[in-house]
């Protein structure tokens, strides 16, 4: 295994270029998921996709699958601080597959809704549904997204050790690390992605490559 050092910059110029070279016959929609905990940041990472996917002549769609969690009553059914339900309750998956993922198949409309649930305020999005272009990529970045069965065709993983993890994470929100040690130790994200960044300090990230 080589872990490679590489700026913020050309890390998201690589993942572009890996991106568009992606087959895209007959117009074909991308899938990218950008998967860590949120203290690995994959939101910025996913953001700072965009920019060199259009320069590459790709419409970008930008999808959170923090706007596709269960409603309260779901996920705080055993608590509000319970790592379990975390990691196996609060993904709304089979919502974030029928309304997102799935209409990106190819041959199918590429109608898409952005957001579902706003879980601040526990309630209904009602974003309305907009289309990805064709030879368009959605990027969508969250935790947990791995070994759910979501069709992606391009996954990166995010990875931080668990003393990063813990100094990296708001106090207020440290209950949710057994969910991450789980995460590894279940799923082994780092293996199931098609990319992995170790990110113990986000703003040095380092390519592993086997």
């Amino acid at each position: 295994m080589q872990v490679t050092p590489i700026s913020p910059e050309r890390l998201a110029e690589l993942l572009a270029d890996r991106i568009a070279a992606l087959p895209a016959e007959d117009g074909r929609r991308l899938r990218v998921a950008v998967d860590g905990a949120p203290a690995a940041r994959p939101g910025a990472l996913a953001d700072a996709l965009a920019e060199p996917l259009r320069l590459l002549g790709r419409p970008v769609l930008r999808v959170s699958a923090a706007d596709f969690l269960r409603p309260a009553s779901i996920r705080l059914e055993y608590g509000r601080q319970d790592p379990d339900a975390y990691h196996d309750l609060w993904l709304d998956d089979r919502a974030l597959l029928r309304e997102v993922l799935d209409p990106l198949e190819p041959g199918a409309g590429g109608r898409v809704l952005p957001t579902l649930w706003d879980a601040a305020q526990d309630r209904a999005t009602r974003a309305p549904y907009v289309e990805l272009p064709p030879r368009g990529v959605l990027v969508l970045d969250g935790a947990l997204l791995l070994g759910r069965w979501l069709p992606f065709d391009l996954a990166v993983h995010l990875a931080m050790g668990d003393a990063a993890l813990a100094r990296h994470t708001p106090a207020e929100e440290r209950w949710t690390l057994p969910a991450f040690a789980r995460y590894r130790a279940e799923t082994d994200p780092a293996e199931l992605a098609d990319l992995t960044v170790r990110v113990d300090d986000p703003r040095h990230p380092a390519l592993v490559e086997r």
